[in-house]
């Protein structure tokens, strides 16, 4: 399971740092995508195949489905941590999350996040502030 925040920064050759936590989870070959809110998802190997096997059972019918499932795929590289425990991020997913030096890195249950600082830290002050009207909307899913 992944939990926890991590800071650290990219090196000048787009090198990041993984924490030996998440790298625990992740495994030495992991996913890196476009996620959500402008981040990176990070997903070990097993849990990018369940996630295959969810959007092959999409209806590509649609529009919107057809859409997001390219835009999730053709950003997705495989990422191998080096011997200092780095990965090198693509630039294409740098400059989607707009990542340029600082991160926070998330452990989010299933995946690790990577954040921008900037973004990181404008979505932590937006979500603090509606969090506990966000627990109850979550209650009420009888989690």
């Amino acid at each position: 399971m992944f939990i926890g925040s991590f800071n650290h920064s990219l090196d000048s050759k787009g090198r990041l740092f993984i924490p030996s936590r998440l790298r625990e989870d992740l495994g030495e070959r992991f996913i890196a995508t476009k996620g959500l809110d402008r981040c990176l998802f990070l997903y070990p190997l097993s849990e990018w195949e369940i996630i295959d096997k969810k959007m092959r059972d999409l209806p590509f019918t649609k529009a919107d489905t057809r859409a997001f499932v390219r835009m999730f795929y053709s950003g997705a590289s495989e990422c191998e941590v080096d011997k200092q425990g780095r990965i090198l991020l693509p630039q294409n997913l740098r400059d989607f999350a707009r990542i340029t030096k600082d991160v926070v890195i998330t452990g989010v249950s299933s995946r690790a996040e990577v954040w921008a600082k900037e973004e990181w830290d404008r979505f932590n002050q937006e979500a603090e502030a509606a969090y506990e009207s966000m627990a109850e909307s979550v209650a009420a899913l009888n989690l």
